[in-house]
């Protein structure tokens, strides 16, 4: 079984691929760009993928969440993985070497404290935090850090010297499992969906509407611009939920005639941390 996963080994998305596998055995595959982990999950070279579609820090991950509107690719589960960032130097620095801080801005996003507390220390975005270790590490500079996690700090050989070190002590990033094939658990019990509305007065509240009379609760929704249109959007949205029953199945039915388009990206079992 082939599992990719955007980064290198060491990245927090692999830590939650070994999480939500945990036990069967599979080929963690890393990838350094979206676009190609979409492209070998939607025609079938991967079995699976792993996407960090949000953060409790800083909200949704929306570059994943806008390559949804270009390939066909079921969710079949979720898993919500704390995340614990660290600053990892080279072995020796001390907290008065450093100068720059490198990590992705999402690591870097959630650690702004640190650099309130520490200002000679310079935020330095980078492409994937377990890279920007492998990047300090072979630059050998006492004056360069990195945010990421401490199973980084192993791969490459680092010191952490500051564990713990994001903003939040909830800290998690809630990650998406895809797959080619639509694939929908017995147990599943929430449904994420992608729908445009007409840009009528009242076209979303009437959308909305159709989960409260049906008794439906709605558990996140998501605006994001339509690729290749003109400040118009589309909107995300995860509900409560068994494709199963009736109540789902008349509400999808009232959303097909209410909106210009629909789609269904899976019916899921929830991650224990998100219900």
């Amino acid at each position: 079984m082939k599992v990719g996963y955007q980064g290198v080994s060491g990245a927090f998305s692999e830590s939650a691929v070994k999480k939500y596998f945990k036990g069967e055995e599979f080929e963690a595959i890393g990838y350094s760009d979206f676009i190609s982990l979409f492209c070998d999950t939607e025609s079938g070279v991967l079995d699976y993928a792993m996407l960090p579609v949000e953060n409790t820090t800083t909200g949704i991950i929306a570059r994943t969440y806008d390559h949804f509107q270009h390939y066909k690719v079921h969710i079949i589960g979720e898993i919500a993985l704390p995340i614990r960032e660290c600053l990892i130097v080279n072995p020796g620095t001390k907290l008065e070497d450093i100068r720059e801080v490198y990590s992705h801005p999402e690591a870097l996003n959630q650690c702004q404290g640190l650099f309130v507390k520490y200002p000679q220390m310079t935020s330095c975005a980078y492409e994937d935090t377990a890279l920007s270790v492998k990047f300090i590490k072979e630059s050998g500079d006492k004056g360069k850090a990195a945010l990421a996690s401490e199973l980084a700090a192993e791969t490459y050989g680092m010191e952490v010297l500051l564990p713990d070190v994001q903003d939040s002590n909830v800290n998690m990033t809630r990650f998406l499992c895809v797959t080619a094939k639509d694939e929908i658990p017995e147990d599943a019990d929430k449904v994420s969906i992608r729908m445009v509305t007409a840009h009528t007065p009242g076209a979303l509240f009437n959308a909305l509407g159709v989960f409260a009379s049906l008794g439906i609760n709605v558990l996140k929704l998501e605006s994001r611009p339509i690729f290749g249109r003109v400040f118009e959007y589309c909107f995300y949205l995860d509900f409560a939920g068994n494709m199963q029953d009736p109540n789902v199945r008349e509400a999808l039915r009232r959303l097909e005639y209410d909106c210009s388009e629909l789609e269904v990206f899976g019916n899921y079992k929830s991650a224990e941390e998100c219900i």
